[in-house]
C-alpha cells in the first residue's frame, strides 16, 4: 500500500519541486506544489534519507499560488512554475541558484544579482519539440515519465509557431520519432521531422513553412529552405535546421550584452569561443576587434559558423569536441567563454582551462549544478567567482540559465 503523507513544505529545490521533512525527519520532495504550503502526498520514490511524493491535495495554499494557464499542468512535465506568480519565479530562480553554488560549489555568499526577466514570460520559445502519442498525435512527455500524452494547447511557442502547430495534420510516417517546430526573425517558421532513418514522406504544404527531415545521416531538405535566420542585436545568423540556438529570441541579446561587458574585450586579444555553435558570441567578439579561436563539435554549426562570420579574417574554427581541441591549440587566450550543454564541463576541459590560464573567463550555463561543480573545480586551480547573473530563458519552467565571470 502506497505511503501518504502530510507535510509542510518549507522550500524550493532545484528541479522545481517544494520540499518539507515528514515526521522521520526525512527530505520530502512534492512537485507542484510551494513553499509554505501544507499538503497531502504519496509517496512514490523511497529511499533512506530523502522521498520523492506526488501531490494528492493542498491542505493549506500559499497566498503566492495562482491558477496555471494551461489545462495541462500537473500532466505535462514541460512546466513547472505556472502556479507561481512570474516575480516570485525570477525570485526562486536566483535562490535555487546560490544555494546550488553554496551546497554543491562551497562557495560562501556567491554574488547572485537578481534573475533577469524575460521580456514575454509566456510565448517565448522559437523552437518546440513534439513527441508522438502511439495514434501519431503531437504530445508532450508526462510529468511522471510514463508515456506521451496528446497536446491540445500550449502557451510557450511564439505566436508564428502556437498558429502552425495545431494545423498539422500528420499521416502515419515509417521511423517518424519527434516534431520540432522552429522561428526565425520575420515570420520564417520549419518544421524539423526527426526520424530514424531516409524520409520516406510526402510533404502536401498549406503552410508558408519549410520542412526538413533530420536523420542518422543528416538533414533532407523536402520543401522551402534548410535553415532560418535569426537576428540578435541587428546581427543575422544563419541557424541549420540541427544547430543548437538559444530559444528565447527576446533576451539573447541581453545574454550578449552581459558575456560582451564581462568579457571587456580589446581590439587584438585573443578570445577563446568554446562550444561555439553557430558563432552567436564569436560574432561580436570578433566585431570588437578580438582574434577569435572557436571550437565546436556540431558539423551544421560549424558550416553555420563559417557563414555568420565569413565577414572577418582573424577567425579560426576548430570542428571537434572541446576536450580534443583545447590541447592541439597553441595560441594562449586573453579571455574565455564556455557554453556548454546541460552536462557541463568536466574534469578534463577544466584541467586544460587552468593549464591555459585565462585572465578573464565567462560560463554561460544551463545548469546550476554542474556550475557548481565546475567551478569549485576554478576555485582550487585559482579563479575567484566575481559575478554570477540568472536570466530567465525558460519562464514557467525550473530551468535556469546564468552567466557567470571567473577572475584568475
Amino acid at each position: 500500500m502506497a505511503e501518504e503523507l502530510e507535510l509542510t513544505l518549507t522550500g524550493m529545490a532545484y528541479g522545481g519541486e517544494a520540499f518539507g521533512r515528514d515526521p522521520q525527519g526525512r527530505m520530502v520532495f512534492v512537485a507542484f506544489a510551494l513553499p509554505g504550503e501544507r499538503v497531502r502526498a504519496e509517496a512514490v520514490e523511497i529511499h533512506r534519507r530523502w522521498a520523492r511524493a506526488r501531490l494528492l491535495e493542498v491542505l493549506e495554499a500559499s497566498p503566492e499560488r495562482v491558477e496555471p494557464r494551461c489545462r495541462h499542468f500537473t500532466l505535462c512535465g514541460g512546466c513547472h512554475y505556472q502556479h507561481l506568480p512570474y516575480q516570485a519565479q525570477l525570485r526562486v530562480k536566483a535562490e535555487v541558484l546560490r544555494e546550488q553554488l553554496e551546497r554543491l560549489g562551497g562557495f560562501s555568499d556567491p554574488p547572485v544579482e537578481p534573475t533577469v526577466p524575460s521580456p514575454a514570460p509566456w510565448n517565448y520559445r522559437n523552437h518546440v519539440r513534439f513527441h508522438l502519442t502511439e495514434a501519431g498525435a503531437l504530445g508532450f512527455v508526462r510529468a511522471d515519465g510514463r508515456g506521451v500524452f496528446a497536446v491540445e494547447e500550449c502557451h510557450l511557442p511564439e505566436p508564428d509557431l502556437a498558429a502552425l502547430w495545431p494545423q498539422l495534420d500528420l499521416e502515419p510516417v515509417p521511423g517518424l520519432e519527434e516534431v520540432g517546430l522552429r522561428a526565425g526573425a520575420g515570420g520564417e517558421t520549419m518544421v524539423i521531422l526527426h526520424g530514424a532513418g531516409d524520409p520516406e514522406v510526402a510533404v502536401h504544404l498549406d503552410l508558408p513553412a519549410s520542412v526538413v527531415w533530420l536523420g542518422p545521416r543528416g538533414a533532407a531538405v523536402l520543401a522551402g529552405e534548410g535553415h532560418l535566420v535569426m537576428e540578435v542585436l541587428g546581427r543575422p545568423f544563419r541557424v541549420s535546421a540541427a544547430s543548437f540556438f538559444q530559444v528565447n529570441s527576446a533576451l539573447v541579446g541581453d545574454l550578449v550584452g552581459l558575456a560582451m561587458e564581462a568579457l571587456g574585450l580589446k581590439s587584438g586579444e585573443t578570445f577563446f569561443d568554446l562550444y561555439a555553435g553557430v558563432g552567436l558570441f564569436s560574432a561580436f567578439a570578433a566585431e570588437a576587434g578580438a582574434r577569435v579561436v572557436a571550437v565546436e563539435e556540431s558539423p551544421w554549426a560549424c558550416a553555420d559558423f563559417e557563414v555568420n562570420l565569413a565577414e572577418f579574417e582573424e577567425v579560426s574554427l576548430y570542428e571537434a569536441p572541446v576536450e580534443t581541441a583545447l590541447p592541439a591549440i597553441e595560441a594562449r587566450p586573453d579571455a574565455v567563454l564556455v557554453d556548454p550543454p546541460r552536462g557541463g564541463l568536466g574534469r578534463g576541459v577544466v584541467e586544460r582551462l587552468l593549464d591555459l590560464a585565462p585572465p578573464r573567463l565567462v560560463y554561460v550555463s544551463c545548469d546550476p549544478a554542474t556550475l557548481a561543480r565546475d567551478g569549485k573545480w576554478l576555485a582550487e586551480g585559482g579563479y575567484r567567482l566575481e559575478r554570477v547573473v540568472p536570466i530567465d530563458l525558460f519562464p514557467q519552467t525550473y530551468h535556469i540559465e546564468s552567466l557567470s565571470l571567473w577572475r584568475r
